[in-house]
């Protein structure tokens, strides 16, 4: 139960009410297979025109707040997270401010993560930012190897190991180590002895490569987009 509260968010949003007057065709004329469009017909041609026209309520959500409630889910159902929406319009305002504890001259739309965590405003919704209020365990097997290299043509050594589509990232550094290479490989059986295996048949084959060390995390979590 707390594993579930500490993935799910919840997203405030404020539609706007407006009132229309647009017929629409009754539920029970399309599922007798009368077309919306006669349906709309014959309601046209029952009515006098001096027969007021009914209205109702309708809720529109504005663009970017559609566009922000549309990259909040998705990001939330790839990494496991439930998101629960809210829209503040439909929502009394006393129950509003006091049980929902949101201050009165916030914007919208709000996203509250579970520790506190908060994104305000549609321009504050980016794949970056919901990232970091949705850490994700990362699927494939990363790993970290530092580099002893001979001195010489740096840019050489770091097109050769750009070169290999394990190497994703790479880290020059000043001290004992003279590289952190970030290492990345599908799921699989045997992660460290495939690492170790790439490490020493393809890295430690590099000429200008002398020594290296390599760290492989038994579990990880990334605030990145994966």
């Amino acid at each position: 139960m707390a594993d579930q509260e500490a993935r799910t968010l919840t997203l405030y949003l404020q539609s706007k009410k407006a009132v229309t007057g647009f017929f629409r065709p009754p539920a029970s004329a399309i599922e007798v297979g009368v077309s919306p469009e006669a349906a709309v017909r014959d309601l046209a041609g029952s009515s006098r025109p001096d027969e007021p026209v009914a209205s109702e309520e309708a809720f529109f959500l504005s663009d970017d707040q559609a566009h922000a409630a549309a990259l909040a889910e998705e990001l939330a159902g790839r990494r496991g997270y439930e998101l629960k929406v809210v829209d503040v319009a439909r929502t009394g305002r006393f129950e509003r401010l006091l049980v929902e504890r949101i201050p009165s001259n916030a914007r919208f739309p709000l996203l509250l993560g579970p520790h506190g965590q908060r994104l305000e405003g549609p321009e504050s919704f980016t794949e970056e930012r919901l990232c970091e209020v949705m850490p994700a365990e990362l699927v494939a097997r990363r790993a970290f190897t530092y580099l002893k290299v001979r001195g010489g043509d740096l840019e050489r050594i770091r097109l050769t190991l750009l070169g290999l589509p394990e190497v994703r990232e790479l880290h020059f550094l000043t001290g004992d180590w003279d590289l952190i290479a970030v290492l990345e490989f599908p799921e699989a059986e045997r992660p460290k002895r495939r690492v170790l295996d790439f490490v020493t048949s393809r890295i430690r084959s590099i000429p200008d490569v002398l020594d290296t060390s390599t760290l492989v995390p038994e579990f990880s979590v990334t605030k990145f987009p994966v």
